[in-house]
């Protein structure tokens, strides 16, 4: 279990109990996202990626030829990600730690990324290392996407629900935001580029329902089963008032950092 004050105001949470959901109902992002990164000419033949809180972009990203290394603090994340890789023939190494406890040589890798997890790092203990495992003008890339509630009434109906049993949740009510230069950059970064964007992403109703089962809101929080259940059985009656398939709203960022 890891517990953060700024997170869900401070209540336990652990993915790894939502590994098998997170697995199968996670990898939800389309190709335009990851061709970001293709544009910006990362995560391509001939780069060494280092990939933090290991979740799908390794494997999405794989066709484009670049060598990766996945990191993630759960283990349980950690012996998903090997089956799916497997699974598939992927050729991509594994690692059980955390943003600030990884051990690499210096100057070891090209790129690293963080997609959907960065507010979970301790950027004074993180950052450094982050940047000592950096080649020579290496880039940090940190990639988020998430639903907009208050632009998408079924985003925002599902997300009343996981409130309604989890109200510490901290991880809804998102609305657009600009991205600024962070204050954090200090002298180890600069920003090479910002970008946003819409994204209508593709559900079904099971593929949803396991989205948003998949949450940090209620399949990695600290709930009683009975309440899991209870979410599940009343998320599953309005999963039946939709259609079989629609899509929902979600805005993306991507903020390339490069090192100084």
């Amino acid at each position: 279990m890891q517990k953060l004050n700024h997170i869900d105001n401070g209540k336990e949470f652990d993915w790894g109990l939502a590994s098998k959901d997170y697995a199968k109902y996670r990898d939800i992002y389309p190709a335009e996202f990851y061709r970001k990164l293709v544009d910006l000419g990362l995560c391509i033949k001939g780069q060494f990626v280092l990939d933090l809180g290991t979740g799908v972009l390794p494997r999405n990203m794989y066709p484009f030829g670049a060598k990766f290394v996945g990191v993630d603090i759960s283990e349980n994340q950690i012996k998903q990600a090997i089956e799916l890789s497997k699974s598939s023939g992927l050729d991509i190494d594994y690692i059980v730690a955390s943003a600030e406890t990884f051990d690499f040589p210096d100057k070891t890798f090209d790129v690293v990324t963080a997609c959907q997890c960065f507010m979970y790092f301790d950027k004074a203990v993180a950052l450094p290392k982050i940047h000592r495992v950096l080649k020579e003008n290496g880039h940090f890339v940190l990639l988020f996407m998430a639903w907009l509630p208050f632009e998408d009434e079924i985003a925002k109906t599902s997300e009343d629900m996981v409130l309604k049993y989890n109200p510490a949740w901290t991880g809804g009510r998102l609305k657009r935001y600009e991205l600024e230069t962070p204050k954090w950059l200090g002298d180890l970064f600069q920003v090479a580029n910002a970008s946003t964007f819409d994204i209508k992403v593709p559900f079904t109703r099971e593929t949803w329902h396991g989205r948003m089962k998949a949450c940090r809101g209620i399949g990695a929080s600290s709930l009683s089963k009975e309440k899991i259940a209870a979410w599940e059985k009343e998320h599953k009656s309005y999963m039946k008032t939709l259609p079989e398939t629609f899509h929902i709203l979600h805005y993306a960022t991507v903020l390339d950092l490069q090192a100084k």
